[in-house]
């Protein structure tokens, strides 16, 4: 018959050391965002696997700000019927993000989509007509 050892005692140090009432254990992470710059638009990626269109609500505030929030509840309920024995799963994530846009964002085109676990924002630039400076002058 085999022996095992094990440490117990590692996890219990651990335990103790960050899971205290000063810092209770937290298991939530928040969703990585990658933000990439073109010549024409900035784009805003924020990984978000298996939520949907409607856990999503995007919008720019009063300050001209673009808030990103997500938030998705689930609940389920399993009933056996034979042992009477009710089990409840509960899941609930929340996460909100505020970004300051740079001032060559045309705020009033950008857009949202979320496709394969993956909100992605556009945020299109003000495009600058540049002047010509070159023309005919008349002779008088």
């Amino acid at each position: 018959m085999p022996v095992m050892r094990s440490n117990s005692w590692i996890p219990s140090v651990f335990g103790d050391l960050f899971d205290t009432d000063f810092m209770p254990r937290a298991n939530c992470t928040a969703p990585a965002i990658n933000v990439k710059e073109s010549e024409k638009a900035y784009t805003v990626e924020l990984a978000a696997p298996g939520m949907k269109k409607e856990d999503f609500n995007v919008h720019i505030n009063d300050e001209g700000n673009l808030i990103i929030k997500m938030e998705k509840k689930h609940e389920h309920k399993e009933e056996d019927k034979n042992s009477r024995y009710l089990r409840r799963e509960f899941s609930y994530s929340k996460y909100e993000q505020t970004l300051i846009l740079p001032d060559d964002v045309k705020k009033e085109d950008i857009k949202a989509r979320v496709e394969d676990g993956v909100l992605t924002v556009e945020l299109p630039k003000m495009v600058e007509e540049k002047v010509k400076l070159s023309r005919q002058i008349d002779i008088a």
